[in-house]
């Protein structure tokens, strides 16, 4: 896998989670833990396409 396809897989994740927290905000009631474990994943992704695109 190129690093291009990497980005790529890693932005398609990176939407998925921001929906997944968006469906998950907007249940009436929200799991806080699961919002946090969400964005933390989301982050951790967001920082390898950071890497893999300043290379």
């Amino acid at each position: 896998m190129s690093s291009l396809d990497r980005v790529d897989s890693l932005k398609q994740r990176h939407e998925a989670l921001e929906r997944a927290i968006h469906d998950e905000t907007a249940r009436p009631s929200p799991n806080e833990d699961v919002i946090h474990h969400l964005k933390k994943k989301k982050l951790k992704i967001k920082d390898e396409i950071v890497d893999l695109t300043r290379h």
